[in-house]
């Protein structure tokens, strides 16, 4: 048994919440400055080369790379032979989000109530979402979810004889349903199967996926690819100056499900797609 305490996973936290802000993955960055070398449309082309200025600037002087420095998504994989000593770990993790976001001069934008409102002060909670795994380490990933873009997120339950067909169109009818809205280019989660919650769930784990890899499974890496192409027809264009560019990846996420059902989610994540992960 491997004891940890919970001063370091608030100090591993506060960390991920600063860099998730500050610097986005690398696969990502390639992306966007492909997409800014290739886009021919005038306002467009501006655009991108606007938001690979801003994401360069904001790594060299850490600095957030978007004023919506999101509410703090937090997936945890706790090892069996871990012991955490000290106190709770969900309040371990809050207390790294507090200090990170304090720390990094990061906006706070969690709200105590979704009707009533009154601003929590530190960004907390956060959003955490632990399972159990083998081994004695704790893998932790901070994924600042900006609302512009959770915003034009969408479930639909498919009845299981829809096929692809149907459930491409949602996707695609989500996208542009969502026009400029989310900040183009974006990047598409796509959840599929499971239960109504766990649908929503591997749609945003989609979206942490790294955007240069397709799936595993040939059937999906197949149905990704069509969805990027029929998104990038759209002509919303980055920061909806048309052109080549309004999605940078589509990420499809799949869980078996029952015989009845065909459970669908779509999560949109803006070009400000941001994680990181570390490990104690």
């Amino acid at each position: 048994m491997r004891k940890i305490s919970v001063e370091s996973i608030s100090e591993e936290i506060a960390r991920l919440c600063i860099r998730a802000n500050t610097i986005l993955p690398p696969e990502l960055c390639a992306l966007l400055e492909r997409a800014a070398a290739e886009e021919s449309e005038g306002a467009a082309a501006g655009a991108l080369d606007d938001i690979v200025e801003n994401f360069r600037y904001a790594a060299r002087s850490a600095m957030p790379i978007c004023q919506d420095t999101g509410m703090a998504v937090v997936f945890a994989e706790v090892g069996q032979q871990v012991q955490i000593c000290g106190g709770l770990f969900e309040d371990a993790v809050n207390e790294g989000v507090r200090r990170g976001y304090e720390r990094g001069l990061l906006r706070k934008s969690v709200v105590a109530d979704p009707v009533r409102r009154g601003n929590t002060d530190d960004n907390c909670p956060a959003v955490i979402y632990t399972r159990l795994t083998g081994g004695d380490k704790i893998r932790l990933t901070v994924a600042p979810k900006g609302f512009g873009s959770e915003n034009m997120s969408a479930i639909r339950m498919f009845l299981p004889g829809d096929g692809a067909e149907k459930i491409e169109e949602f996707v695609v009818q989500t996208v542009k349903n969502a026009g400029a809205r989310p900040c183009p280019p974006i990047v598409v989660g796509v959840g599929l199967g499971g239960t109504f919650e766990q649908a929503a769930l591997i749609s945003k784990l989609a979206l942490i996926r790294p955007v240069d890899r397709r799936s595993g499974d040939e059937f999906y890496a197949r149905m990704e690819e069509r969805l990027l192409e029929k998104i990038n027809a759209l002509n919303i264009g980055a920061q909806g100056f048309g052109g080549k560019h309004t999605a940078l990846a589509v990420n499809i996420e799949t869980r078996p499900t029952h015989i009845a059902g065909l459970p669908c989610a779509v999560n949109i994540g803006c070009h400000v797609t941001r994680h990181a992960e570390g490990e104690i």
